[in-house]
């Protein structure tokens, strides 16, 4: 863990509580460095400044601080006869209120007023609902010629990097290419092949799906799922309704917050519900979304989200 938390490896060397910084060529990026550093806090492993899990947090990786933007992570802290549970500015808890003086929140009022906040969305605000989706499918028209260049681009990468595969082959195959070079080309070439198809892929769905409204019935449902997750679910299903269906929320204030939602598709295509899933069917059953991964549950990609247009939350 000192090796993970070591600073000298970003290219600073702190003596007698001065630091300098650039003091050789990093090894490690900033970003990467303070990456790291969080995950180290959220699952407890920084023994000098121990934290709760990241898992019994519901929000975990959907805030960032207004003061600094770091992340939000869940702490503790607790006294003869309760836990007090917050959610709180990473600089902050790595160090202290000198590098970010950003307030805590509440995490189980912040917990609340989200998932309440998320129940009324679908049960009373379905005309908001019909003008996000109407705006997407503005932005989805716009920018099918730019998708189009884009995908026409993608193809023809592809038949130049399937051809020099050929080429080093035929090379093989003649003698004049040694098995070494040829592997290891080879290789690269592969993997630069198989990011293109997953990207020809991605724009050829992106092309193909128009965003719509769901039906009523569907928001009924999907309401009335919610309300029976935050009465009775577990933790592992609220956290997966969340990740679900909450692209992010934004810190306004100490007591108000605003939840950007998502908006689950009505339909998918056969590749689409067998990689994440029906979207109506994941959001009205007990179980997580498919595509879950061990960690947690991935948002689901064929969702609309709401832009600009949130409810607030009060705190």
């Amino acid at each position: 863990m000192r090796v993970l938390s070591n600073r000298v490896y970003v290219g600073e060397l702190t003596f007698r509580e001065i630091t300098v910084n650039d003091c050789h060529t990093p090894l490690v990026d900033t970003e990467t460095f303070e990456e790291a550093q969080r995950l180290l806090a959220e699952r407890g492993e920084d023994h000098a400044h121990r934290r709760a899990n990241g898992s019994d947090y519901q929000l975990t990786g959907l805030m960032r601080c207004p003061t600094c933007g770091k992340a939000m992570i869940g702490t503790r802290a607790t006294d003869k006869n309760k836990v007090y549970r917050y959610d709180t500015c990473f600089t902050r808890s790595r160090y202290d209120t000198t590098k970010c003086d950003g307030h805590r929140l509440n995490a189980d009022a912040v917990e609340a007023a989200v998932l309440d906040a998320l129940s009324r969305f679908y049960r009373d605000h379905h005309t908001l609902i019909a003008d996000a989706v109407a705006e997407a499918q503005r932005q989805h028209h716009a920018g099918q010629h730019t998708q189009q260049a884009e995908l026409a681009s993608v193809e023809a990468k592809i038949a130049e990097t399937n051809g020099k595969i050929d080429r080093y082959l035929t090379a093989f195959e003649k003698g004049t290419l040694d098995d070494e070079l040829v592997g290891q080309r080879l290789a690269e070439l592969r993997a630069t092949s198989k990011q293109l198809a997953a990207r020809r892929d991605e724009l050829a769905t992106a092309l193909d799906t128009e965003p719509a409204v769901p039906d009523t019935a569907t928001l009924a449902e999907v309401a009335e799922h919610i309300t029976h997750i935050i009465d009775s679910g577990t933790d592992q299903t609220r956290k997966a309704l969340i990740e679900t269906l909450i692209a992010g929320i934004k810190i306004t204030s100490p007591s108000t917050l605003v939840p950007v939602f998502r908006i689950p598709q009505p339909h998918t295509d056969d590749d689409t519900a067998e990689a994440a899933g029906d979207t109506k069917k994941a959001l009205t059953s007990g179980n997580p979304p498919a595509g879950a991964s061990k960690e947690g549950v991935r948002a689901m990609t064929n969702l609309v989200g709401v832009l600009g247009t949130e409810p607030r939350v009060q705190l």
